[in-house]
């Protein structure tokens, strides 16, 4: 695995981010402190996902999709809609006898003849006016039509094809959709996994009608991309120094001190705002990752390519992310104390520590931090 392997690594944090590790109705799949619960939402209306043909097909104007029902593996749902099973399972980063989950999108590669007519832009299936209309009732804009107009169509849903390194919460922000309609859309479970390869469809918003974004900009790409919006100033590319500290009891962390570093080693990646978001720490496959500071286990996940990713919520909105740690040793919700091991170093080469610390939505520079 290459040390560039987390250059986009907002998604890291976005992964996992679970800002109260007990109680569902807290979590903050966004880190955006639940806004989207409040003005955002009207800006994030999804579209529902049409009902299927009697096959499960469902037709858009550019291509189909074949829908998952239980029991179903990709040979029978190959067979039910008259598609060879290898190819369709190859398409879709499957094997033939792979298990789907009931209600599981699967893209076909070419199309097959529908038993019922094209899914239309705006869709008989959805209530396009009653979301439009929603959506301008809740955006405080004042507009106060003469007569009821027919809502604009919303577009098809986007097709992605899941690249290496992206989660469900990357390809949200992405696309601007929360990630419970990404989940809702295409079945994912209850960890929202997804796997290299997966094709997902996302659904269609107020916001991102029309928008699909530059290629160069999605997570995963290996090649140089652009700082986003949100990081327009770069941070410098030279080694930051931490700042010089009296042992007074500090009051710019919320962990109420210092952070300790996760592991001992060489950094081999400096933060970079909206690039790396954190810092690499070359360490010996099987070295034992510790915790930086007391807290909770928020969350224990994994991107795309099942790369462990570990979240801690520590006080004052302060959280730390562990990632290409393996054998880990902590569970959600479980508390920790500073230095604590909560797993090892991961085979690799080099084998080494992402380690990022989030004030909140924001990533901070780690070595601000770090004794």
């Amino acid at each position: 695995m290459s040390v560039g392997y987390f250059r986009r690594t907002g998604l890291i944090l976005t992964s996992g981010c679970f800002l109260a590790a007990c109680d569902p109705s807290q979590l903050d799949l966004d880190l955006r402190n639940n806004e989207y619960n409040t003005s955002s939402a009207a800006q994030e209306i999804a579209a529902k996902r049409p009902k299927p043909d009697n096959r499960g097909i469902i037709t858009y104007p550019n291509y189909q999709v074949a829908i998952a029902r239980f029991g179903d593996t990709m040979t029978s749902l190959a067979e039910r809609i008259g598609f060879d099973p290898k190819a369709l399972a190859r398409f879709n980063g499957f094997r033939t006898g792979d298990r789907l989950r009931a209600g599981e999108v699967i893209a076909l590669p070419t199309p097959v003849a529908s038993s019922e007519p094209s899914t239309s832009a705006d869709g008989s299936e959805i209530d396009v006016a009653e979301l439009a209309q929603s959506a301008l009732n809740q955006a405080d804009q004042g507009i106060k039509p003469v007569t009821k107009p027919r809502a604009k169509p919303l577009a098809e849903p986007i097709r992605h094809k899941v690249r290496r390194g992206e989660t469900a919460f990357t390809i949200s922000r992405l696309y601007n959709v929360s990630v419970r309609s990404l989940a809702d859309w295409n079945a994912l479970d209850s960890n929202f996994t997804i796997r290299e390869g997966q094709y997902l469809l996302v659904p269609a918003t107020l916001n991102n009608v029309g928008a699909r974004p530059d290629p160069v900009s999605e997570p995963g790409a290996v090649s140089a991309t652009p700082s986003p919006p949100s990081a327009a100033e770069p941070m410098p590319e030279t080694e930051v120094e931490p700042p010089e500290t009296t042992q007074t009891e500090p009051t710019q962390t919320a962990s109420g001190g210092r952070l300790a570093y996760p592991v001992k080693g060489k950094i081999i990646r400096e933060y970079v705002k909206g690039k790396t978001d954190g810092i690499d720490l070359s360490a010996p496959v099987g070295s034992t990752v510790v915790a930086a500071e007391s807290g909770t286990v928020a969350a224990i996940t994994a991107d795309a390519d099942q790369v462990p990713i570990l979240v801690l919520k520590h006080a004052d909105n302060l959280l730390t992310v562990y990632a290409n740690i393996g054998d880990i040793s902590v569970e959600k919700g479980q508390g920790v104390a500073r230095g604590q091991g909560i797993g090892k170093i991961r085979k690799g080469n080099p084998s080494y520590l992402h380690f990022e610390v989030r004030k909140g939505f924001e990533s901070v520079d780690p070595m601000d931090y770090l004794n």
